[in-house]
């Protein structure tokens, strides 16, 4: 993996952990006082001439957060299918190959396919759908959610100490992981074979690692403390920490948090 992270876990109740949440704009569910986070997952590929058009749709529905009552948050996995078809994907993992893959059975799929977006483990379709997109990212949001926060705070020069707090579970079946990815905006890359060959692609909320860092086999309130260790080539100042419940056996994800990782000691969290 690209990097090592070292986790402490305890099982606590936990008090004085606060969350700032942005307001979103558009129609979808009734305005909340906190909206309620929605993890949009696009399998991509740099080498699928039907993918910069998703990749360009997953960063419209980040940057704009188009459906009220929801906080989208964003994870491009590229698979690694495509590598042996003229172009090898700098940001591909056969990790993300298998996650999709897993989601493939679950939503009896024939086989995996590009641009597919799943939204909290619920629905899935063509990545480049709007309309689906907004229509499942605001069912996502009428459902019960955990409380996830998550605070970050440097560990020396290379690594990062995370304090993650989960609260309010709903009832969870067939017990949970907890995830954390990390994610990379502003990178770029001029492809020179393959479907998109001459292209410059850009690319935000790329996973450059996803982690089982916990796990849940009830609704008690949960605290962890991983530390992340950066890789030279990543830019600190463009990357951040998601956090996520997903249930074993539904894959449906119940919570999720996030932070970027450039604030300074003390700040917060789960925007």
């Amino acid at each position: 993996m690209l990097f090592l992270m070292r986790v402490v876990l305890t099982m606590v109740a936990l008090a004085g952990l606060g969350v700032g949440l942005a307001p979103c704009k558009e129609t979808g569910v009734p305005p909340a006082a906190e909206p309620k986070p929605v993890i949009v997952e696009l399998f991509t590929s740099e080498g699928c001439s039907s993918c910069p058009s998703a990749d360009i749709l997953l960063g419209q529905l980040q940057r704009s957060q188009p459906v009220d009552g929801a906080r989208i948050i964003a994870l491009a996995q590229h698979v690694d299918y495509w590598n042996s078809l003229g172009w090898a994907d700098p940001f591909s993992s056969p990790e993300f190959t298998r996650r999709q893959t897993a989601y493939t059975r679950k939503f009896q799929g024939h086989s995996p396919y590009t641009p597919q977006m799943v939204v909290d483990g619920r629905a899935e379709f063509v990545g480049s759908d709007r309309r689906r997109a907004l229509e499942s990212i605001a069912d996502a949001a009428r459902r019960p959610k955990a409380r996830v926060v998550v605070r970050s705070s440097p560990d020396g020069a290379t690594a990062v100490q995370l304090e993650v707090g989960i609260t309010e579970l709903p009832s969870i079946d067939g017990g949970a992981v907890v995830m954390l990815a990390l994610t990379e905006g502003g990178l770029t890359s001029k492809v020179t074979a393959g479907e998109n060959v001459g292209r410059s692609l850009s690319h935000g909320s790329v996973v450059r690692s996803l982690e089982v860092i916990g796990e849940l086999r009830d609704s008690e309130p949960l605290q962890l403390e991983p530390v992340i260790d950066l890789a030279k080539e990543w830019d600190k100042d463009n990357l951040r920490a998601v956090v996520f419940v997903q249930e074993r056996k539904s894959r449906h994800i119940v919570g999720a948090g996030t932070t970027p990782l450039h604030r300074s000691p003390g700040g917060v969290t789960s925007d």
